[in-house]
């Protein structure tokens, strides 16, 4: 029986990426349980019912239903690199507000725009496209988006702007962001970026314990 928190993930939600990398930035080992969104295990929703993914249990049974307090959850154990940096706390809340708030609406009518027909997907891009050129401001200045180092709001938006960029590569590497399309490139070749993209089969009971992190 393992004592360690669990984890239900599904490799290419953004919500689920941005908990992996908070997990690995602060060094903590959990049980990796890959999830079929198609096919949800029971074992998951019976500690939450929203039925999304990412969700940590704890090993005292709490359970963390939201990817952002997974992220400070984790952060909070451990944070050997600073992410949660209290000179820049406020503007990485803030930043990651507008994204989970104002532009994941937009991202999500421009991926699915044919199920969305009261705008043209054109026009959900550029909705979405005022964070971008928000973004693209900061990465003039600086490395990061809060400075010259990895903070929380890094982590917590980049799987975001990647699902934005892939709805289309070409369109997205046409447009005059050239300081997002390196910050991005950069973070898609980061290793703890590939490890959060590490391939592992559905999870089934039963199945050999799979760790993740640490």
């Amino acid at each position: 029986m393992s004592t360690l928190p669990c984890l239900y993930s599904f490799r290419r939600c953004p919500y689920a990426m941005r908990a992996r990398l908070g997990l690995l930035f602060a060094e903590q080992q959990v049980e990796l349980r890959e999830v079929v969104l198609k096919n949800k295990p029971p074992q998951m929703l019976d500690i939450s019912s929203k039925g999304t993914v990412p969700v940590l249990q704890l090993a005292d049974g709490t359970v963390i239903e939201q990817s952002r307090e997974i992220m400070l959850w984790a952060l909070e154990q451990k944070d050997p690199q600073n992410l949660l940096d209290k000179t820049v706390r406020t503007e990485a809340d803030a930043l990651i507000d507008q994204n989970d708030n104002e532009f994941k609406y937009w991202l999500d009518r421009y991926k699915y725009a044919d199920r969305h027909l009261e705008r043209t997907q054109e026009e959900y891009r550029q909705r979405g496209e005022v964070f971008l050129q928000q973004l693209e401001k900061q990465l003039k200045k600086h490395t990061y988006l809060l400075g010259d180092k990895v903070t929380v709001a890094d982590i917590g938006i980049m799987p975001f702007v990647r699902q934005f960029a892939h709805v289309d590569r070409e369109v997205f590497y046409g447009l005059p962001y050239p300081n997002l399309q390196c910050w991005l490139q950069d973070w898609l070749q980061h290793p703890l970026f590939l490890q959060v993209m590490t391939k592992f089969k559905p999870w089934e009971e039963g199945d050999e314990l799979v760790v993740f992190g640490g």
